[in-house]
């Protein structure tokens, strides 16, 4: 059998790193794969998570399973940090959360309830959208459909396009949205954009399913989710998919959380249950270490600020590298206007770069980025900054 099966085409991201690690230029950048670096160019482990690893060495004494559905009093953590302690949902028990492997873990349990209770239903993404997620929805056996989301000509949220196509979303349909920092584009809509988007959601009765990786990479903890808060005041039903790699730098710990919000407490038992059996089918139980750290960090006061400020330094450098970027672009080609990556949110930007730019970036330079021009701002420097924007101008 093995003799027949040939070699799957490499990671669209992941395989991009893979070639970077055979790269021997020692000036060698790396702004593919979707992991924050500091200053120095290093993935940190925060100062709140390693307190929080150094209380746990010190306090474990149980190795055994966690329940299908993971640690309870994580579960109610991360509901808090997305709707808050004062949710209306969490307060009449309409929401059901389960920990993950990782937000993909999530989306993935999300898909497989799908396709069992809705299994002609169409899964619609954003053009573009992490190219993982068409992948995890038709592996679970979704249709996946396309709807506008980026205007690359002007660089900047195609919000027309977007409703127009909401609008022609069959009822009963599925629609994936970015909670916030939307990968690959960092163009998120704004409060009152919304506001429109969840009305035309609730009035074509589709189920939302949210996926939200970056909290507090954005604007702020609470800026960051007032998009899903803002759709869950108009619809019924919503599943989230959180991640904890980004804001907590849990990277390879692999810890997420799926929220299915119902519009009856029943309803949500009922859909936990399910879910249950599908991660039991999959992976059967998840990971205690990094919903340890989550919850040790979140259920601390002292450590919850610690981690708070750890967040808010990620995020304003790269804020800074944003401004930086476009500031030493302005200088090499005072002819192209790279201001519109200032107005974007998170760790990724489109940069306009042609599959055949980016193609040169590697070739001539050994810089990385995606194929599609999608840049990680948190992998530039202030000492890689100036070689990477010569390249940039090089390749233009």
């Amino acid at each position: 059998m093995f003799e027949a099966i040939k070699p799957a085409p490499p990671d669209a991201i992941l395989g991009i790193t893979e070639a970077f690690r055979r790269d021997p230029n020692p000036q060698k950048i790396n702004l593919s794969v979707g992991v924050y670096k500091d200053e120095t160019g290093a993935t940190p482990i925060l100062p709140s998570v390693q307190e929080a690893k150094r209380r746990l060495l010190e306090t474990e004494r149980d190795a055994g399973y966690l329940p299908i559905d993971g640690d309870p009093r994580f579960n109610r953590l991360a509901s808090e940090l997305v709707l808050t302690d004062r949710s209306s949902i969490l307060a009449e028990q309409r929401a059901a959360t389960m920990q993950t492997p990782g937000g993909t873990g999530a989306l993935r349990v999300a898909a497989d309830l799908l396709h069992r209770v809705l299994p002609d239903a169409t899964v619609w993404v954003t053009t573009p959208t992490w190219p993982n997620h068409p992948k995890v929805f038709q592996a679970a056996g979704l249709r996946v459909e396309q709807l506008r989301y980026f205007d690359a000509a002007q660089n900047r949220l195609d919000f027309a396009g977007l409703l127009e196509d909401l609008e022609s979303v069959p009822a009963g349909d599925v629609v994936c949205l970015h909670g916030c920092c939307h990968n690959p584009t960092g163009a998120d809509p704004s409060p009152e954009q919304w506001e429109r988007i969840a009305r035309v959601l609730q009035d074509r009765a589709v189920f939302p399913l949210l996926d939200f990786a970056y909290q507090g990479f954005g604007r702020g903890l609470d800026e960051d989710a007032q998009g899903v808060r803002t759709v869950l005041e108009h619809v019924p039903e919503a599943f989230l998919a959180v991640s904890f790699s980004k804001n907590f730098g849990l990277y390879r710990e692999r810890t997420g959380a799926l929220i299915a919000v119902a519009e009856q407490p029943e309803h949500a038992a009922n859909v936990l249950s399910q879910l249950k059996a599908c991660a039991r089918a999959n992976y059967s139980n998840p990971p205690y270490h990094g919903a340890a750290v989550v919850k040790t960090i979140l259920d601390d006061e002292r450590l919850r600020e610690q981690w708070l400020a750890d967040l808010t330094q990620m995020r304003e450098r790269i804020r800074s590298m944003r401004t930086l970027f476009v500031k030493t672009m302005s200088a090499l080609r005072p002819d192209r206007d790279f201001s519109f990556i200032e107005q974007q949110n998170g760790m990724f930007s489109f940069s306009g770069l042609t599959p055949e730019q980016v193609d040169r970036l590697r070739d001539e330079f050994s810089v990385y980025v995606v194929r599609n021009g999608r840049i990680n701002v948190g992998g530039m420097t202030p000492q890689n900054m100036q070689r990477l924007c010569e390249a940039i101008a090089a390749v233009l």
